[in-house]
């Protein structure tokens, strides 16, 4: 089931925005990384579900965020981003990007329990309450859109993902200026409209089936 025009019409606008593509060294990265593992794990395959798998993520994404977090447009749970994103050049921002965008993502199980109905939803969308694929901004295997901003969700930890889905649904994934307007570009307002239409069932069987993606 595709998405409906309206939102079709959307995604394309969204898609062929230009988005600088992330231009740094995975060489210089490498060294830089290494504050990143303790939370991220090594290599960006992180340990703990509540911390997101970097390895194999696109890097223009991770520049990207990393700006947020220097900006302080973007706050996490813990708030130990902000900070650890605030002595970051425009330059270490790139070279961590493509550090990551090199990592090999370690494989992940599905719930078996939900995972089937996800697949549905990400692959399908939901017509009937305007929900459209995931998968027509993520790829039909997770692996997002680079050029687009769209980040890879394959092998990502299901617990990180419902997290991230409550928190676009109850519309506070990104801090807000003075006028109440989301500062997180145009791809979180997508998010933000998308998610407050999921129920928590969804969102759970939406995490299950991203995580056991290969």
């Amino acid at each position: 089931m595709m998405p409906t025009m309206r939102w079709a019409g959307l995604l394309l606008a969204v898609c062929l925005t230009p988005i600088a593509l992330a231009d740094g060294s995975a060489a210089a990265g490498a060294p830089k990384a290494a504050a990143c593992f303790a939370c991220h794990g090594p290599n960006g395959n992180s340990v703990n579900p509540q911390w997101p798998n970097l390895a194999g993520q696109n890097a223009a994404y991770i520049e990207g965020q990393l700006k947020h977090f220097h900006d302080k447009t973007r706050i996490d749970a813990s708030g130990a981003m902000p900070p650890m994103a605030a002595a970051l050049s425009d330059q270490d921002m790139q070279d961590l990007g493509a550090f990551f965008a090199q990592q090999v993502a370690a494989g992940l199980e599905a719930d078996p329990s939900y995972w089937q109905a996800g697949a549905q939803l990400y692959r399908g969308g939901d017509r009937a309450r305007n929900i459209p694929a995931c998968m027509a901004c993520h790829g039909p295997v997770g692996r997002g859109n680079p050029a687009a901003g769209f980040p890879v969700l394959r092998a990502q930890h299901a617990v990180y993902t419902i997290a991230q889905l409550s928190d676009y649904a109850a519309d506070k994934r990104y801090t807000r200026n003075d006028k109440g307007d989301s500062s997180g570009g145009p791809n979180a307002e997508i998010m933000h409209t998308i998610a407050g239409r999921l129920t928590q069932q969804d969102i759970r069987n939406l995490a299950s089936y991203v995580q056991g993606m290969r």
